[in-house]
C-alpha cells in the first residue's frame, strides 16, 4: 500500500502569447497521435480477426488456465498477435517524420498509453458501459494533452522543452500557489480559449489530518433535487442553477433554428450560430461549477459533522434508462457525490456505510420495522390502493406509534438508513 494519498487540483493557466502556441500545438500533437495510433490498433486488430481460424477464436474465449493451442495454431498466434500500446507506440516511433521531432517524445507515449488503457476498459466485462475507442475531433470543445515531465519550478509550471528547439521557455503562472508536494503526470486542457491544468499531488498520508470524533452519525437519503440527510435537507438545483438550465434550453432552441437554412442543415458554421454555441458551452460549464461546488461543500459538511455516514447503492445507469425523471437524476449528480464522499471519508478517517440494493429503505417503517409488499408498496405514483401520494409514507400496523400517520417518505428512508449504523445485521433484503 502506498503511504500516499492522491489529491489532484485543478487550475487555470495564463500563459503568453509564445506558450499559447506552444499549448495548442501540443493539443493538435497528442490528438494526432492517438488518431494514428487508433487507425493502426483498428487494422491490426481487423487482420487478425481475419486471419484466425473459429477454432483458435473459440480457444481464446476460454480462460488462459484452460486453452489449450496445437504447434500450428501457437505459430498462427504469434505472427498475429492481439495490439497492444507498446507494440503500437513502437511502430509509430519507428515511422516517425521529421516534423514530429519537434514535439516531445512523452506526448506521442502518453497518448497510446492512454488509448491501450480505454481499450482495456472496452473489453473488461466488469464495465459494461465502456464505449469503444473513437476519433478525436479538431471541432470538439475540449482539447487537451498529458505531460509527465512539467514541473513546478519558484510556484510557476514549466513544460517539458523539446531536446534542440532554440525558442524562449517561458514559465507560465497559476491562479493559485500550488502545493509543495511531489506531482504525477499533469494533464492539460483548453475550454474556450482558456487554459486549465490539473495536477497529481503525492501528499503523505500523515499530513492529513484525522476529522475530531463527533459522536453523531446520520443516513443520506438521495432524490431528484434534494437531499435529506439528519440535519435537514440540501436542495440540489437552486435557483441560479434553474436559471442556467433555462438559458441552455434557449440556446440549443436558438442553435436548431440557425442550423436549418431554407430547411437544409446548412447554417452550422455561420458567424452567429458559433457565437451562440460559445454562450451555450459557457453555460454548460457553469451548471457543471454550480453542482461540482455544491457537492463538494455538501460533502465536507458530512465528514465535518458526522463519523458514520449511510448511504444507498443506487444503480444510477439503470435509473437514467427509465426515461421518467432520468433528467433530475443526471443532474442530482449521484455518482459525484458518491464519488467525493468515498475518498474523503478515507482521508478524513469517517466510516462510509454502503446500503444492500436489496435493502428497503423507502418501504420500511423507521418505527416499528414493518416492509410494505405487493399491493403495498410505494411506487413513483404512490399507493393506489390507499390512495396515498409518492412522498407520503403511512404505516398500517396498529402496535406502531405512527399507525395511521402520514410521514414523508424521504424522512423515513434516511431515518432507515440511519439505522444500518447500529444494526449492520438490517443490511439486507428484508
Amino acid at each position: 500500500m502506498p503511504e500516499y494519498y492522491i489529491k489532484t487540483k485543478s487550475y487555470e493557466l495564463f500563459p503568453n502569447k509564445q506558450m499559447k502556441a506552444v499549448f495548442d500545438r501540443n493539443c493538435d500533437y497528442r490528438r494526432f497521435c492517438w488518431n494514428e495510433a487508433l487507425a493502426l490498433w483498428n487494422d491490426e486488430y481487423d487482420i487478425r480477426q481475419l486471419m484466425l481460424d473459429k477454432e483458435i477464436k473459440a480457444e481464446l474465449r476460454k480462460p488462459k488456465s484452460q486453452r489449450k493451442f496445437t504447434a500450428e495454431q501457437e505459430e498462427m498466434l504469434a505472427s498475429y498477435p492481439a495490439p497492444n500500446w507498446k507494440a503500437i507506440r513502437n511502430k509509430l516511433v519507428a515511422e516517425k517524420e521529421d516534423w514530429q521531432f519537434s514535439y516531445s517524445a512523452h506526448l506521442l507515449q502518453l497518448a497510446v498509453q492512454d488509448l491501450g488503457k480505454a481499450w482495456q476498459n472496452f473489453f473488461n466485462k466488469a464495465q459494461k458501459d465502456w464505449g469503444k475507442p473513437k476519433f478525436k475531433s479538431k471541432r470538439a470543445p475540449k482539447q487537451g494533452f498529458k505531460s509527465d515531465q512539467a514541473r513546478i519550478v519558484n510556484g510557476k509550471l514549466v513544460l517539458e522543452k523539446p531536446q534542440g528547439l532554440k525558442a524562449n521557455w517561458q514559465p507560465i503562472k497559476l491562479s493559485e500557489k500550488p502545493f509543495d508536494y511531489p506531482t504525477g503526470t499533469m494533464s492539460f486542457y483548453r475550454v474556450r480559449d482558456r487554459y486549465y491544468v490539473a495536477i497529481p499531488y503525492k501528499i503523505p498520508k500523515d499530513r492529513f489530518e484525522v476529522k475530531k470524533k463527533t459522536g453523531k452519525a446520520t443516513g443520506v437519503d438521495i432524490n431528484v433535487g434534494h437531499f435529506n440527510y439528519e440535519d435537514g435537507q440540501l436542495l440540489i438545483i437552486p435557483k441560479s442553477l434553474t436559471k442556467t438550465y433555462s438559458k441552455i434550453k434557449h440556446y440549443q432552441k436558438q442553435l436548431a433554428k440557425k442550423r436549418t437554412v431554407n430547411g437544409r442543415i446548412k447554417g452550422a458554421q455561420s458567424k452567429k450560430y458559433l457565437k451562440t454555441r460559445i454562450k451555450l458551452q459557457a453555460s454548460y460549464q457553469r451548471a457543471q461549477n454550480i453542482q461540482t461546488d455544491l457537492m463538494h461543500k455538501f460533502t465536507t459538511e458530512l465528514v465535518n459533522n458526522y463519523d458514520q455516514i449511510a448511504i444507498e447503492d443506487l444503480e444510477v445507469k439503470g435509473m437514467l434508462m427509465s426515461h421518467v425523471a432520468s433528467k433530475g437524476m443526471h443532474r442530482s449528480m449521484f455518482g459525484l457525490f458518491r464519488k467525493l464522499l468515498t475518498y474523503k471519508c478515507e482521508w478524513y478517517g469517517k466510516e462510509l456505510i454502503i446500503a444492500n440494493k436489496l435493502y428497503p429503505s423507502t418501504q420500511r417503517c423507521a418505527a416499528c420495522g414493518l416492509v410494505k409488499k405487493g399491493d403495498e408498496k410505494i411506487t413513483l405514483q404512490g399507493n393506489k390502493k390507499h390512495g396515498t401520494k409518492h412522498n407520503e409514507f403511512v404505516c398500517y400496523n396498529p402496535n406502531c406509534p405512527n399507525y395511521n400517520k402520514k410521514v414523508d417518505r424521504d424522512e423515513n428512508a434516511m431515518a432507515n438508513l440511519t439505522l444500518l449504523v447500529k444494526h449492520p445485521e438490517l443490511n439486507r433484503a428484508l
